[in-house]
């Protein structure tokens, strides 16, 4: 069995793309453009954020999901008839989140949390319904990757991973449909929120509409979900960094950075969650929640460097064992 030290090639990636998940990215991109000239020309607030914004940053979240999904599910070598039907349910009910999204700030409503009529509350559970099921359809693919045979350790362990906690990461938005106290008290057609110490609809970043002043659970659920980008992208660059840099073409190597960049992006994702339900702005940590996140950078770094500094080693170690001469002994 060849050592994890040694030099590696680069298995091809595979370049089959899921198609009704392709078809579904070209109709979020047209949804995209729709909705940023809705928020260029339309002035409108619903809750305090422009009226468009949540269908923009849905069309664009929705594009980039399809996307990387379709890939993903092009990297299976087996199960491909069970594949295909998983992406296209996929694509299906992901569709059908974005008709109620869109129909909804048309309307000029909002479209999550919404129980005020019985059409409203109706459309909701049809969305929540619609999410589970995009949920286990990731998990299934999840499952199935697992199983694969996908080339590269460090390529395998970061497509893996980044499913996984993107698994994480859409579930934390289950966080966000309990009933608030106060909405509890004084109900008024709503049943859930995003931000955590305030109402919504206060001061937020521009576009993300991300509180400032209050924790917000859209800001793990965010995070989580694109592990499923730059985790894999992470390996990659690191495969592209290796035909120029020879310390990254042991597989070791790769794959203890890559190790460094799952373990990192669990510890950002924990404490991002933490912030949020102990109701602290991701704009404003205390001093405690600074500790923390410089805590994880430092170790961060210094694993990177132990990593880097026994790859060193090892690549000087072949390097020696290439030029060492041969014994007339040895065959």
């Amino acid at each position: 069995m060849m050592s994890t030290t040694t030099i590696t090639s680069f298995p091809a990636l595979q370049t089959r793309w899921h198609q009704p998940l392709l078809w579904l990215s070209l109709a979020m991109a047209a949804s995209a453009l729709a909705t940023l000239a809705g928020l260029i020309f339309d002035p409108r607030l619903l809750d305090g954020s422009p009226l468009w914004a949540k269908p923009f940053k849905f069309s664009t979240s929705i594009l980039i999901y399809a996307v990387t999904l379709s890939w993903l599910l092009g990297q299976l070598p087996r199960w491909r008839r069970l594949a295909w039907w998983a992406g296209t349910a996929s694509a299906v009910f992901l569709a059908v989140e974005m008709v109620i999204i869109g129909g909804a700030a048309a309307a000029g409503n909002t479209s999550h949390f919404n129980v005020s009529t019985p059409l409203a509350a109706s459309l909701w559970s049809v969305m929540a319904a619609s999410i589970v099921i995009v949920w286990l359809v990731a998990l299934l693919v999840a499952l199935l990757l697992f199983r694969a045979r996908l080339g590269d350790p460090a390529r395998s362990l970061a497509i893996r991973a980044g499913l996984v906690i993107a698994l994480i990461g859409m579930a934390l938005a289950f966080l966000m449909t309990g009933p608030t106290a106060d909405q509890l008290n004084n109900f008024r057609g709503i049943a859930g929120a995003h931000t955590v110490g305030l109402p919504d609809g206060g001061p937020g970043l521009p576009l993300l509409g991300w509180s400032t002043e209050a924790g917000d659970l859209r800001v793990p659920h965010f995070v989580g979900m694109h592990a499923l980008q730059l985790i894999p992208l992470s390996a990659l660059l690191l495969e592209i960094g290796a035909r120029r840099i020879p310390l990254l073409r042991a597989a070791a190597t790769r794959l203890g950075l890559v190790w460094i960049v799952i373990m990192s992006y669990l510890g950002a994702l924990m404490l991002l969650t933490v912030q949020a339900l102990a109701g602290q702005s991701v704009v404003r940590p205390d001093a405690a929640f600074t500790i923390w996140g410089v805590t994880l950078l430092a170790a961060a770094g210094i694993a990177v460097v132990a990593v880097l500094t026994r790859g060193r080693r090892a690549v000087l170690a072949l390097h020696r064992a290439a030029l060492r001469p041969i014994s007339p002994s040895e065959p």
